[in-house]
């Protein structure tokens, strides 16, 4: 594995680091575990796992190529100009670890977003949805029966985020609707490569959020939300790869249905975006 300094970053956010991410092929199958910072090198990205030697599980690493996707759309600018997704055909080789998305509804219908704080390494100050994250190598996150082990997930880090009590979302009330599967450069040290569980929550909670994680957050209307991406489409605001590209594809579908979400779950599908 590479061997980048990370002695400018913040303390904390290095720390985490060191936590195992879940390593998966592009149809979500583990094939090992790998460190939270040699899964988010873009050197690693870009080179794969056979290449890099990632911890294998006691299946073989073999990327089969198929499974159910969608026509990906075409690439588009994101938070900059160096923040751009890859569109279409990702590679099969580079490091690619399990990952979730969720987003919070009150009762009002509002979507909770969160703006990353500065201190975060990849994609810090950009715009997001309610939480983003990753299940760890270990026993309660590994377990994969209804994605109950993304679920617990996420409910750890709701917590550990924004501070919200984890009685108040527990993994049942934690609804998980299809997977998307991406990759985007943060700057040219870091990026993401991921298949992304999307996970929506509609419920009041309390919130407390840690400033090392999050530097602002609001609760927006659909047109509000219209409004930050418009922002964001002139420069003004940057935005995560991945909360763009939900916004521009099912969101707001979604968001239209918060009742009857049961008729957008769909468990089969990686969304290749």
């Amino acid at each position: 594995m590479p061997e980048v300094s990370t002695d400018e970053l913040d303390e904390r956010q290095v720390q985490l680091l060191a936590e195992m991410c879940i390593l998966i092929d592009e149809n979500d199958r583990r094939i090992g575990a790998e460190t939270k910072k040699n899964c988010h090198l873009n050197e690693n990205i870009e080179r794969g796992a056979r290449e890099g030697g990632g911890r294998r599980a006691g299946v073989p690493g073999r990327r089969e190529g198929g499974g159910p996707t969608s026509p990906p759309p075409a690439a588009r600018a994101l938070a900059s100009p160096r923040q751009r997704f890859r569109a279409s055909h990702l590679s099969p080789s580079g490091l690619l670890h399990r990952a979730f998305s969720v987003f919070l509804f009150n009762t009002e219908n509002k979507l909770l977003l969160q703006q990353r704080s500065d201190a975060k390494i990849t994609f810090p100050g950009c715009f997001t949805n309610t939480c983003c994250s990753h299940p760890l190598s270990n026993p309660s996150e590994l377990e994969e029966n209804d994605a109950i082990g993304v679920r617990r997930a996420a409910q750890r880090r709701l917590k550990a985020e924004l501070g919200i009590p984890m009685e108040e979302v527990p993994p049942e009330e934690i609804n998980y609707l299809t997977r998307i599967h991406y990759k985007a450069q943060s700057d040219g040290i870091w990026g993401e490569h991921e298949i992304d569980y999307i996970l929506f929550v509609k419920k009041n909670v309390t919130l407390n959020p840690d400033p090392n994680e999050i530097k602002s957050y609001c609760y927006v209307t659909k047109e509000e939300l219209q409004e930050l991406l418009e922002k964001a489409a002139h420069g003004e605001i940057k935005i995560t790869p991945w909360f763009q590209i939900i916004a521009d594809t099912f969101l707001f579908k979604w968001w239209d249905n918060l009742n009857r979400l049961n008729l957008f779950v769909d468990h089969e599908k990686i969304h290749r975006m």
